[in-house]
This record gives C-alpha cells, sequence and structure tokens, in this order.
C-alpha cells in the first residue's frame, strides 16, 4: 500500500514550472509572427519548427532558472547509433 501512494506522489509532482510553460508559450507565438530565429545570436534564419520552438522556449526557461528538467544532448537518432556502435565496440575488443 505504501509503495502506491508513493508513485501516486511521484507522477503528481510538476516537472515544469508556470515560468517554463510562458517561455514555451512565447517561443510559439514568436514563430507564429515569424520573428523565432535559431541560433545563439539569431542568425541562424527563422525557426519553422513547432518542435524546435519548444526546445527555444525551455533553453529560454532554463537560462532565467525557472524549473525545468535538463536537456538532453543530440538528436535521438545519433543517440541510438552510439550505443549501438559501443555495444560492437565493447564485444570486439574482448575477443581480441
Amino acid at each position: 500500500m505504501a509503495a502506491k501512494k508513493a508513485s501516486s506522489r511521484k507522477s503528481s509532482r510538476k516537472k515544469y514550472s508556470k515560468g517554463a510553460g510562458k517561455r514555451v508559450e512565447s517561443a510559439m507565438r514568436r514563430r507564429k509572427r515569424g520573428t523565432l530565429r535559431r541560433g545563439k545570436s539569431g542568425r541562424g534564419g527563422k525557426v519553422k519548427s513547432r518542435k524546435q520552438a519548444v526546445a527555444i522556449g525551455l533553453s529560454e526557461a532554463r537560462e532565467k532558472g525557472a524549473k525545468v528538467p535538463p536537456a538532453r544532448k543530440g538528436k535521438a537518432s545519433a543517440r541510438r547509433k552510439s550505443s549501438a556502435s559501443r555495444k560492437k565496440r565493447s564485444t570486439s575488443r574482448s575477443r581480441s
């Protein structure tokens, strides 16, 4: 019974703060207007992807100190490839 309470408490805990949500909303609005730009200095061109707009909003929230989980590094496909290559490497090393 106690284990069930702990799991329900954990799921109800918020991962993102209100401030983080506001930053993401702002980034989405700027994307719609066409003023959201990619890159640190904003010279990378307009952001067209919704996912990228959300990522920019979350990174802005992190900079301001809002409660946001840490960013994942690299693309998902690149992470999958690197983990697969690590598995291959470990077997070949043990054989030699």
